[in-house]
């Protein structure tokens, strides 16, 4: 950013010849030109897959937000290489970094608010690159590979094959076969097996909530707990009931409330709008 104002005007930006998709949220008043929300997507997701979630979050805390899409997903580039069990890093490390110097300015500071893939490219972000980040909010994040992971994977790919999520094709065009793949036999792969991030976290110094839905077919409370035991920054942990791995769509008013709740007290306790 060379201007140090959010690019509203431009929904693609071009890093290393990759084509990133993002949309800007502008709301009406604003309660700090610093403070961004950043939203970071799931493993299969895109823009239009998060509904009116991140606008409606963006207006309840009266912050500006972007939502953008990562390679292989939406209207980004599509993938160009095999995946492995280093993905996740890559995205965190590479791609987010690159997308938030080109598209953000020094000056602000973020919050991120990642979902499932989206929650752990968060945190990996935040303890590597502390710099900008105010919080970070995860909803269904994994730091671990759980047997119940791959179990939850495999009625998945069942359901794709049988053309029961063709609606994926909406979002994703041509893309869609290479990117549920991708994802599927990644995190079946023997090599993903034992793909453990909790050291990858533990510079996180700042506020960190921790959500997931409490019937979650990815992923156990393990999860969560794993997160709190590894940031050195207490954290807290909300397991949102009567959800699974969508808790911020099945149950959006609650999930709405409660980061808003806590993203107040945090930014009031720590001068973050100032």
């Amino acid at each position: 950013m060379r201007d140090r104002m959010i690019p509203f005007f431009m929904p693609y930006c071009t890093i290393n010849n990759t084509i990133l998709h993002y949309e800007s949220i502008r709301v009406t008043e604003s309660a700090s030109e610093k403070v961004i929300l950043l939203f970071l997507h799931e493993a299969l997701g895109s823009i239009p897959q998060w509904k009116s979630f991140p606008k409606d979050l963006c207006s309840a805390l009266k912050l500006d937000g972007i939502v953008y899409e990562r390679q292989g997903h939406g209207q980004s580039s599509p993938l160009e290489e095999e995946r492995k069990a280093d993905y996740l890093h890559r995205y965190a490390y590479e791609e987010l970094r690159a997308f938030i110097q080109e598209v953000f300015s020094p000056d602000h500071k973020l919050i991120l608010v990642g979902h499932s893939d989206g929650g752990s490219i968060a945190l990996l972000y935040a303890s590597k690159f502390p710099e900008q980040v105010a919080a970070v909010v995860t909803i269904a994040a994994h730091v671990i590979n759980e047997p119940q992971t791959i179990t939850g994977i495999a009625p998945a790919v069942l359901a794709f094959e049988q053309g029961k999520l063709a609606r994926l094709n909406d979002f994703h065009r041509e893309k869609t076969d290479a990117l549920f793949f991708a994802w599927a036999n990644t995190w079946k792969s023997d090599e993903f097996r034992n793909w453990d991030i909790c050291k990858d976290i533990g510079n996180i110094n700042f506020p960190v909530l921790v959500m997931q839905g409490e019937k979650d077919q990815y992923g156990t409370k393990r999860q969560m707990e794993l997160i709190q035991e590894n940031v050195q920054t207490p954290c807290d942990l909300i397991l949102i009931e009567n959800a699974g791995h969508l808790p911020h769509l099945e149950q959006k008013q609650n999930v709405l409330q409660v980061i808003e709740n806590w993203i107040k007290t945090h930014t009031h306790r720590n001068n973050l709008y100032i």
